[in-house]
C-alpha cells in the first residue's frame, strides 16, 4: 500500500532536537493521510466508509447528514442518487484500519469496525416481542427488550431515528403503563420504568398513543414519584415527559388535579438539582397555571411567586425566560397580584430584565408590569407606577420602542409610557450600566 510521506526541509529539520522523537540534524518524515481515505465531504479520515448509487464512498455520518438535509444528489458528481441506499465499503474500511494500526507511532488510532446499523425489520421484530411481553406482564423479558432497545439508540443518531419511526414510542409508553400501577415496588419493575422512561427521554415529542398511556391516572402518578425522588437521570427523565404531557392541557389539568404534584413541582424550582430539570419545570408549571385557576391558587398557597422572584435575580437565558412567563401568568389574577405588589423584589427585578435578554424576556417583562401599573387598586395610590418609575423603567420602555419589538408588547410598552409620563418629572433615574453600550439616544 502506498502512503503518502513528505520530507520537512533541511532548516525544519536543523531545528528538530533531542526528546521529540527525531534525531538531530536528521529529516523529519510527516505523515499525510492518503486522499482516498478521506471523505469527500468533511474531508476527515473516514471510520464508517459507505458507496452511494452514483459510485462515489463517503463516511457514513457525513452523507447520512448531507440527505437528511434533503439533498438528493450526489455532492461530488452531483448526479441525482438512484437510490439513498448505503452500501458498507469493507474494502476500504480494512484498508484504512490496516494504515492506522502501521502508523500508530504517530498517534493514529486504530479505526474501530463500526456497528451493523439497525434496520426496520429489526426494530418491528424486537416491538412485537415487547408487545407480548406487556400482555403477559412478564417484566424480565420487557426490561431485556427496552433494554436492547436503548442499546441499539445508543449507538448512532441514525439507529435511534429508525426506532421512533416504528413506533417505538407507544410501545414503550404502553409497558410504562402497564407496569407503573402504585403497588408495584419490586425492584425489577421499577428498574424496568427507569430504562423506558431514559429511553422515552431521546424520542420527544411523543405521538398521541404516546401520550394516552402516559396520561393514565397510574402513570401520572409514578411520573410524579420519580420526579420527587431517585437518581438525577430518573428525575431529570420524569419531568421531561412531564413537561411533554403537560403542553395538552386535559393532561396538565389531571396532574394538577394529582395529589403532590404541585408541592413536588414546587420542590424543583425551590431546590434546583440541575438547569435542565428547572427549566422543564417551569415548563410544567406555566403549563398547569394556564390550564386551572386552582392550581394557580395552589402554586401561590406555597409561596410560588416568591420563589420565582428570586430565581430571577441570578438567572438568564431560557430560564429567565421561563421563569417571567411564569410570573406573567401568576399576576393575571387578582390573587397573583396581590402576593407581587407584597414582595419588594417584584418591579425591581422585572425592570432589571427589560433590554437585558431575548425578545421573550422583553415581552414578558413588559406585561407583568403593565398588568401590575393598570390593575393596581385606588387605594394603593399608584405605589406599582410610582416604584417603576424610580428604577427607570420609562427610559428602558422609551428605548425598547425605538430598537423595535413585537405589537403586542409594543402597545402595553405605549400604555405603560403614558401612564407614566405624568409623574416622570422629579421621580425617574437612570441605571447607567444598561445604556452604556447604545449609541443612539432617546
Amino acid at each position: 500500500m502506498g502512503f503518502g510521506w513528505r520530507r520537512k526541509s533541511r532548516t525544519a529539520a536543523r531545528q528538530t532536537g533531542p526528546g521529540n522523537g527525531h534525531p538531530k540534524g536528521g529529516p523529519e518524515l510527516e505523515l499525510v493521510i492518503p486522499n482516498h481515505f478521506l471523505c469527500p465531504i468533511s474531508l476527515d479520515l473516514m471510520r464508517d466508509p459507505v458507496t452511494v448509487s452514483s459510485g462515489i464512498t463517503y463516511d457514513r455520518e457525513s452523507i447520512e447528514k448531507w440527505l437528511q438535509g434533503g439533498n438528493f444528489t450526489c455532492p461530488v458528481t452531483n448526479q441525482v442518487l438512484k437510490s439513498f441506499d448505503q452500501i458498507p465499503n469493507h474494502a476500504l474500511r480494512k484498508m484504512i484500519q490496516d494504515w492506522s494500526v502501521e502508523n500508530r507511532q504517530f498517534g493514529i488510532e486504530r479505526v474501530p469496525t463500526p456497528r451493523v446499523p439497525v434496520t426496520p425489520f429489526e426494530v418491528s421484530w424486537m416491538l412485537s416481542g415487547l408487545t407480548e411481553s406487556i400482555r403477559s406482564l412478564d417484566q424480565d423479558r420487557c426490561l431485556e427488550s427496552v433494554r436492547k432497545i436503548s442499546s441499539w439508540g445508543g449507538e448512532s443518531d441514525r439507529n435511534r431515528s429508525c426506532i421512533d419511526a416504528n413506533g417505538a414510542n407507544s410501545v414503550l409508553s404502553a409497558a410504562f403503563d402497564a407496569f407503573a400501577d402504585q403497588s408495584v415496588q419490586r425492584s425489577s419493575a421499577l428498574q424496568l420504568l427507569e430504562e423506558i422512561l431514559s429511553a422515552l427521554s431521546w424520542m420527544l415529542p411523543l405521538d398521541v398513543e404516546a401520550h394516552s398511556f402516559l396520561g393514565s391516572p397510574a402513570s401520572l402518578s409514578r411520573l410524579v414519584l420519580f420526579s420527587k425522588s431517585g437518581d438525577l437521570s430518573t428525575r431529570r427523565n420524569a419531568v421531561l415527559v412531564l413537561e411533554e404531557l403537560s403542553s395538552d392541557p386535559k393532561y396538565a389539568r389531571q396532574l394538577g388535579e394529582l395529589e403532590g404534584a404541585i408541592e413536588a413541582l414546587y420542590k424543583l424550582i425551590e431546590q434546583p438539582i440541575c438547569p435542565t430539570v428547572t427549566k422543564s419545570s417551569l415548563g410544567i408549571i406555566s403549563n398547569l397555571i394556564s390550564s386551572s385557576h386552582s392550581s394557580e391558587l395552589e402554586f401561590l398557597e406555597i409561596g410560588l411567586l416568591d420563589t420565582v422572584l428570586e430565581l430571577l435575580v441570578d438567572s438568564k437565558g431560557s430560564i429567565c425566560e421561563r421563569a417571567l412567563r411564569v410570573l406573567d401568568e401568576l399576576c393575571g389574577s387578582e390573587e397573583g397580584r396581590d402576593k407581587a405588589y407584597d414582595n419588594c423584589l417584584a418591579i425591581p427585578v422585572l425592570v432589571k430584565k427589560l433590554l437585558r435578554g431575548t425578545a421573550l424576556t422583553n415581552k414578558y417583562s413588559v406585561s407583568t408590569i403593565w398588568r401590575l401599573v393598570k390593575y393596581e387598586k385606588s387605594d394603593e395610590q399608584g405605589k406599582a407606577l410610582v416604584e417603576a418609575l424610580q428604577v427607570g423603567a420609562f427610559q428602558k420602555l422609551l428605548l425598547m420602542l425605538q430598537c423595535g419589538c413585537e405589537s403586542e408588547t409594543k402597545e402595553k410598552a405605549t400604555e405603560l409610557l403614558k401612564l407614566m409620563n405624568p409623574y416622570r418629572a422629579g421621580l425617574e433615574c437612570i441605571e447607567s450600566v444598561d445604556f452604556k453600550n447604545i449609541k443612539r439616544s432617546f
